[in-house]
């Protein structure tokens, strides 16, 4: 940057101009892809990445790329971090920020209710490696803390949880790890985004992201990205980025970046459309109840209200006979699709059964599946509000209702 600024950017001044620059050579505005695989460097340097040694510049894209490392500086800027590492997908940012940090013998707690892929990583996967692992309500600091053992080394946070939309509160799950000498705690803020939430200002060591949602935001680029300490982020490039190759295609770090650019201005638009379409459900005779951060029948609306900046575009809702309503769904849908992944621009519905994602994800028992059952009943509809127009998701919706 030739002339640094007086006073910080303010939020959409990062989203578009953090991490890129003029081409130097073409003087092209916009940030150029680049899909070498290799480079040639300006000094003799290391051939293994650990040789690497103080050389700043690129040598292969498995350990860095010029388009990926525009994309990680944005990212870092966005969360207020000092170093942000890209994965091919939010469940290899997962997989590569796990096992990067955790031993055999280790033990990791984390949220009973999340996403589904990280679910069964922790429950299936990691035990195999020899990782503890404690699904626990992290919406209650005290089931978080008679879940700490001597071994614990991580807390995993997803806030607002998929699907349920439950949330946890950051600064004292924190503050509590803290505590206890808990050495990481992990946010997975897929739902809330840098735009609502900042959970490193909060206390958190790292954020993660499925880039694949609202921060791509047009639902065509896989992408993952973890954000932290430079320390502890040059550590993880070794480890989890190197090592076991689950990196970002340059192309889709390209159009990632391009959906980032305009991420403060969806999000203002993601929530102010989904808090119409709660309201809509939340007054219709065939919906049961809705789960939206910003309503204040949410049962930690007061919770959101501090922690959350943007109330973010993710609602559930459950209702009279889902199964059926599902198939009404998929029949007759129109500008609502009838379809998984969320954070897109155009809005995405489906329905998740209690008793499949049980077998499946969860496998929670007594008062936690009691817990799960308070939110979500036989099952629930996940609901990702796009940027369509409040009248015709309403209208698209009551159809099926």
């Amino acid at each position: 940057m030739r002339n640094p600024p007086s006073k910080p950017w303010g939020v959409k001044t990062r989203a578009i101009h953090a991490g890129e620059h003029v081409d130097p050579v073409t003087r092209a505005s916009s940030p150029n892809l680049v899909m070498s695989v290799t480079f040639a460097p300006e000094e003799v340097a290391g051939f293994s990445a650990r040789n690497r040694g103080d050389y700043e510049g690129f040598l292969y894209a498995r350990v860095s790329n010029p388009t990926v490392k525009q994309l990680e500086d944005k990212l870092a800027a966005l969360e207020g971090a000092e170093a942000c590492q890209c994965f091919a997908s939010g469940m290899a940012a997962s997989m590569g920020l796990i096992v990067g940090r955790l031993s055999m013998g280790d033990h990791l707690i984390i949220s009973e209710a999340n996403y589904v892929g990280t679910a069964e990583l922790v429950r299936d996967s990691l035990p195999r490696l020899g990782l503890e692992v404690s699904p626990v309500d992290t919406s209650d600091p005290a089931a978080v803390a008679a879940a700490i053992r001597p071994n614990t080394k991580m807390l995993w946070i997803e806030t607002p949880a998929n699907p349920i939309m439950r949330l946890s509160d950051i600064a004292a799950l924190s503050k509590l790890a803290r505590e206890h000498g808990i050495r990481d705690v992990v946010v997975d803020s897929t739902f809330a985004t840098p735009i609502a939430t900042r959970p490193l200002e909060l206390g958190a060591d790292f954020v993660l992201h499925s880039l694949t949602k609202y921060i791509g935001g047009h639902g065509d680029a896989l992408g993952g990205a973890v954000v932290g300490r430079k320390e502890d982020i040059a550590a993880l490039n070794l480890e989890s980025a190197v090592h076991y190759g689950g990196v970002l295609s340059p192309f889709n770090a390209w159009l990632i970046l391009r959906g980032a650019a305009t991420l403060p201005i969806r999000m203002k638009a993601h929530e102010e459309t989904a808090m119409r379409v709660a309201q809509f459900l939340e007054t219709h005779p065939r919906v049961k109840r809705v789960f939206y951060p910003g309503l204040p029948s949410h049962p930690q609306h007061e919770l959101a209200k501090r922690q959350m900046a943007n109330f973010s575009g993710m609602l559930t809702f459950t209702a009279d006979d889902g199964p059926a309503l599902a198939r009404r769904m998929v029949e007759k849908l129109n500008v609502v699709h009838y379809a998984v992944s969320l954070g897109h621009h155009r809005s995405l519905v489906y329905w998740i059964p209690t008793d499949a994602i049980m077998r499946s994800s969860f496998r929670l028992e007594g008062e936690a599946l009691a817990r799960y059952r308070a939110y979500a009943g036989d099952g629930v509809f996940r609901f990702s509000v796009g940027l369509e127009d409040a009248d015709d998701i309403c209208a698209d919706l009551d159809q099926v209702l």
